[in-house]
């Protein structure tokens, strides 16, 4: 198809799909002529995969191209490549200094109470000691009963998760990937929901 035509399968303007284009998100067509090339449906694919990145999950234009990129180009360590893009999501954090022994004493105890791994490279450990100070600073810490109702039902999604990962190594990383930036928000919402639902339940009964 035409980038037109695909700009209309897309259900986007078609000045959109040409900033893609230049930015690099989307991979180019398949020349037909000087001017003009073929686009497909992994080209339609890719543009909803790029609006939901950009829209309902909020990430920047950057964020999304890192995301697109390790799908592109997985390497062959799919657990190191999870950790590049959970860096790659909200919220930032800054990488560990070489100097400090111990730079995440609340996500290593909070981790060891859950019987989990402990990786200091790994973003999320950041993302989770931020977590937990920003708790403490509010005076609302995480309790030990409540860490661990969290952590286990946390862990009952992720190996639900990974109990339905595809066995091919790109789709692998696609479904890891993708999963972690697009279903998140979901787990979010959903709890919110049922704060809503239980609380309206208590009033009810």
């Amino acid at each position: 198809m035409r980038i037109s035509a695909l700009a209309a399968a897309a259900d986007v303007p078609l000045a959109t799909v040409k900033y893609y284009l230049r930015e690099g998100l989307l991979h180019p067509g398949t020349a037909t002529s000087a001017t003009q090339a073929s686009y497909d449906e992994t080209h339609v694919r890719r543009i909803r995969v790029i609006r939901a990145l950009t829209g309902p999950v909020g990430l920047s234009v950057q964020q999304a191209r890192t995301i697109l990129g390790l799908i592109d180009d997985p390497g062959v360590d799919l657990y190191a490549t999870l950790g590049r893009a959970v860096g790659a999501l909200p919220p930032s954090v800054e990488a560990p200094t070489s100097d400090d022994p111990d730079p995440f004493p609340r996500a290593r105890a909070a981790l060891a109470a859950l019987g989990q791994v402990y990786d200091p490279q790994f973003a999320a450990v950041a993302q989770l000691e931020a977590a937990l100070a920003a708790t403490e600073a509010a005076g609302m810490p995480l309790s030990d009963d409540r860490l661990l109702e969290y952590g286990r039902r946390l862990r009952e999604i992720a190996a639900f998760d990974l109990e339905r990962m595809p066995h091919e190594p790109h789709a692998a990383v696609e479904y890891t990937v993708l999963g972690t930036a697009l279903y998140e928000p979901v787990i979010l919402a959903l709890r919110r929901l049922a704060h809503q639902d239980v609380a309206s339940r208590r009033e009810l009964g």
